[in-house]
């Protein structure tokens, strides 16, 4: 199955920031994406100018619903429609946690 066609499936991920302890979320579907995409991107962040999504600014709300920090840097950008965007950026340490089913 290639990755356009891959199921967004529930996945568990391990959140950690500053000395707080860390906690463990499940997040699926579009917030899966946008958590992946994040933490694929590092410190340079992701933009929906880059990464193509219907609403990136509620799946961003909806992992920080969550407890997962995401900075929202805002950006000029020229062209035809001038103006600014959004570019997010993981705060929070995220790793996933790999289950028995999902290592098999």
């Amino acid at each position: 199955m290639s990755d356009k066609n891959k199921p967004w499936k529930a996945a568990s991920y391990t959140v950690s920031h500053n000395e707080a302890e860390p906690f463990n979320v499940s997040v699926k579907g579009r917030e899966r994406w946008t958590l992946e995409c994040l933490i694929a991107a590092g410190s340079k962040g992701c933009t929906p100018i880059d990464n193509p999504a219907p609403r990136w600014s509620a799946y961003v709300f909806d992992l920080r619903k969550v407890g997962i920090q995401i900075e929202t840097v805002t950006e000029q950008h020229g062209g035809q429609f001038k103006g600014n965007h959004a570019r997010y950026v993981l705060r929070s340490k995220v790793s996933r946690v790999e289950t028995e089913a999902s290592a098999a």
